[in-house]
């Protein structure tokens, strides 16, 4: 497991399970077989046409700028849209709009590049159903998402990820990562070694880490992964460490994961209470490691609104009070609840623990931030109550509050995520901006989101890859995913 998960289940038996063979923590896979149990029977919109279309006297955020200065914003733009990717940009008035394209008035709007949520979960299984695989990416797309990286890969995946790129489903590019590596899936080196090469030969576009890894089989790992050219990302397992990881090569660093290990202060009891230990992070050290991981240049995606509950007192019935749980079952719903009351039932769970658990992992991220290491959007849904695409929107302020500008934020979610797939695995960053050449992956919204993020939450449209799906069709899709779950669908 990883070192923050063994040290947590010393202090909290029964509440962070991790034994299932060659998978994932129990948590996971409780709210993932929730949804695949579900029978879906909402009425989604199908896959637009890529077609033709102009977005007119809009202002665009382009992303390409280092900072969100006012001049980051372009106003008075026309943007076309032509066979998936921008074909022409410039002031409105100047830029020619083809005979026959679909013209969308942008006054008053912002576009961006549609947001990546970096550390997503689709259905798991050999062939979980179709309905309900389409449903959960659709409300990815519902929210603005256009890229999303799969963090337990399965063989379906494989061609759903083609069906993607060839518009036959409507959902966000998909990056997908293999099963689990982990102690069980990977026990030994010569396991290590194996694993690796079956799923790059698969081609899974990454290996996803998972707990409990030993130190000789990840040096395996490492050694193999390198000779058929794919990468690694996810937990820090106990036996290899941070600063071994970082070292090694690892591309991305999930849920901030082996922070807690190498930052608390000397001298603290073994038996101290959970709100204590939260609380006795080193400043020293955590800078120290925010500087190494800042050198090392290793993308960081904290999940922070996952882990306030997965580690917190949190109250069920406010928490499902919450608009987005309309679109989940009331069997996933109550597989919510039931977690949720397994830790408060914990004794070492307290309001006092809550409280410095969340200030500890926003001293963690202020800290990186501060840094300067690299940061990526991502939330870990449909993890426990975090609905997926909607779970962004409650990440996105405890980023601000960590310290991040609103310009900063949408970088982590568009530009950044395409460096990212570029360096790391080596496919084409052709996304995340907006300029002439790249994909049609935008985002029109009302306002301008660097005054108020909360104005990505409704968008007026998403264009993935060229398709138009705009305010309507979201909402009808919505609604209908709302009335199937409110007739009592499990």
């Amino acid at each position: 497991m990883s070192a923050t998960f063994r040290f947590l289940r010393t202090r909290l038996p029964g509440v962070l399970p991790c034994r299932l063979p060659g998978v994932l923590p129990g948590a996971l896979l409780a709210s993932l077989l929730l949804l695949v149990g579900m029978p879906a029977a909402a009425q989604l919109p199908g896959v637009p046409a890529q077609g033709t279309l102009a977005i007119e006297n809009v202002s665009v955020l382009p992303m390409t700028a280092d900072r969100g200065e006012a001049d980051a914003v372009l106003p008075a733009q026309t943007v076309v849209v032509a066979g998936g990717r921008i074909v022409a940009m410039g002031a409105s008035g100047s830029v020619e709009v083809p005979a026959g394209a679909r013209r969308i008035d942008g006054t008053g709007r912002f576009l961006l590049p549609g947001l990546a949520e970096i550390h997503a979960h689709v259905p798991p299984g050999q062939n979980p159903p179709r309905e309900l695989v389409e449903e959960v990416l659709f409300l990815y797309v519902a929210n603005g998402i256009t890229t999303i990286r799969g963090m337990l890969g399965a063989p379906y995946q494989l061609e759903l990820r083609e069906e993607l790129r060839r518009g036959q489903v409507l959902g966000p590019r998909f990056l997908v990562g293999a099963p689990s590596v982990n102690g069980n899936s990977a026990p030994t080196p010569e396991a290590a070694e194996a694993l690796v090469r079956s799923h790059a030969e698969a081609g899974y576009d990454f290996l996803k880490i998972h707990p409990g890894i030993p130190r000789d089989s990840w040096d395996r790992m490492v050694t193999v992964a390198r000779e058929v050219g794919i990468t690694w990302a996810g937990h820090v397992p106990a036996d290899v460490g941070i600063d071994h990881a970082v070292g090694t090569g690892m591309a991305t660093i999930d849920h901030l994961d082996g922070f807690l290990e190498v930052t608390r202060r000397d001298g603290l009891p073994e038996d101290a209470p959970l709100h204590e230990v939260y609380a006795a992070t080193d400043p020293v050290k955590l800078a120290a490691l925010a500087e190494r991981l800042a050198r090392a240049g290793v993308w960081q995606v904290p999940t922070q609104y996952l882990w306030n509950h997965l580690n917190g007192y949190v109250d069920a019935d406010s928490m499902l009070a919450l608009p987005e749980f309309q679109y989940i079952s009331e069997g996933q719903r109550m597989g919510y609840r039931n977690q949720a009351e397994q830790r408060r039932r914990s004794p070492a769970i307290t309001p006092a623990s809550d409280a410095a658990h969340r200030a500890m992992r926003q001293d963690f991220l202020r800290a990186a931030h501060a840094a300067g290491v690299p940061i990526l959007m991502g939330t870990d849904s449909p993890q426990l109550f975090n609905v997926p695409g909607f779970a962004l929107h409650r990440e996105i302020p405890l980023m601000v509050d960590a310290g991040m500008s609103p310009h900063e934020v949408l970088v982590s979610g568009t530009r950044a995520v395409a460096e990212y797939v570029a360096a790391s695995l080596e496919q084409p960053g052709d996304f995340g901006t907006v300029e002439v050449g790249q994909r049609a992956d935008l985002l029109l919204v009302d306002g301008n989101p660097l005054e108020d993020l909360a104005r990505l939450q409704d968008p007026v449209g998403v264009l993935v890859e060229g398709r138009w799906l705009g305010r309507d069709a979201i909402q009808a899709g919505l609604a209908s995913i709302a009335a199937k779950y409110a007739g009592g669908d499990r």
